[in-house]
Protein backbone atom coordinates (compact mmCIF):
# COMPACT_ATOMS: atom_id res chain seq x y z
CA UNK A 1 0.00 0.00 0.00
CA UNK A 2 2.87 2.34 0.82
CA UNK A 3 4.48 1.79 -2.60
CA UNK A 4 1.23 2.46 -4.43
CA UNK A 5 0.81 5.72 -2.53
CA UNK A 6 4.37 6.80 -3.37
CA UNK A 7 3.87 5.87 -7.01
CA UNK A 8 0.65 7.88 -7.24
CA UNK A 9 2.29 10.83 -5.49
CA UNK A 10 5.25 10.74 -7.88
CA UNK A 11 3.02 10.52 -10.95
CA UNK A 12 0.79 13.37 -9.75
CA UNK A 13 3.81 15.62 -9.09
CA UNK A 14 5.16 14.80 -12.55
CA UNK A 15 1.87 15.79 -14.19
CA UNK A 16 1.68 18.93 -12.10
CA UNK A 17 4.99 20.13 -13.51
CA UNK A 18 4.38 18.77 -17.01
CA UNK A 19 1.08 20.62 -17.40
CA UNK A 20 2.21 23.90 -15.83
CA UNK A 21 2.58 26.89 -18.11
CA UNK A 22 5.99 27.48 -19.60
CA UNK A 23 7.32 30.99 -19.15
CA UNK A 24 8.21 31.88 -22.72
CA UNK A 25 8.97 35.51 -22.06
CA UNK A 26 11.63 37.56 -20.36
CA UNK A 27 11.24 40.98 -18.77
CA UNK A 28 13.66 43.54 -20.17
CA UNK A 29 14.70 46.29 -17.78
CA UNK A 30 14.71 49.92 -18.95
CA UNK A 31 18.00 51.21 -20.29
CA UNK A 32 19.60 54.02 -22.29
CA UNK A 33 21.09 53.37 -25.72
CA UNK A 34 24.45 54.83 -26.71
CA UNK A 35 22.75 57.70 -28.50
CA UNK A 36 20.83 58.62 -25.32
CA UNK A 37 17.46 57.15 -26.32
CA UNK A 38 15.52 55.74 -23.36
CA UNK A 39 14.06 52.25 -23.88
CA UNK A 40 11.04 51.51 -21.69
CA UNK A 41 10.73 48.21 -19.81
CA UNK A 42 9.02 45.53 -21.89
CA UNK A 43 8.68 41.78 -22.39
CA UNK A 44 10.22 39.73 -25.19
CA UNK A 45 10.29 36.06 -26.05
CA UNK A 46 12.90 33.90 -24.40
CA UNK A 47 16.09 33.92 -26.50
CA UNK A 48 16.73 30.66 -28.34
CA UNK A 49 17.66 29.44 -31.82
CA UNK A 50 14.08 28.88 -33.03
CA UNK A 51 12.43 31.51 -35.18
CA UNK A 52 8.91 30.06 -35.25
CA UNK A 53 8.20 30.49 -31.53
CA UNK A 54 8.58 34.28 -31.54
CA UNK A 55 5.49 36.43 -31.22
CA UNK A 56 6.12 38.08 -34.57
CA UNK A 57 5.99 34.73 -36.43
CA UNK A 58 2.81 34.03 -38.42
CA UNK A 59 0.29 32.02 -36.42
CA UNK A 60 1.40 33.30 -33.00
CA UNK A 61 -0.32 35.98 -30.96
CA UNK A 62 1.44 38.34 -28.56
CA UNK A 63 -0.21 37.77 -25.16
CA UNK A 64 0.51 41.31 -23.98
CA UNK A 65 -0.99 43.36 -26.82
CA UNK A 66 -3.07 40.79 -28.79
CA UNK A 67 -1.30 41.42 -32.12
CA UNK A 68 -1.03 38.56 -34.60
CA UNK A 69 2.34 37.53 -36.02
CA UNK A 70 3.18 38.89 -39.45
CA UNK A 71 6.56 37.35 -40.43
CA UNK A 72 7.43 33.93 -41.79
CA UNK A 73 10.80 33.81 -40.04
CA UNK A 74 13.03 32.27 -42.67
Amino acid sequence: MKYIFLLLLTVSIFFLFAVSEVQAYVRVRPYFRRNGTYVQPHFRTYPNSFRWDNWSFKGNINPFNGRKGYRWGW
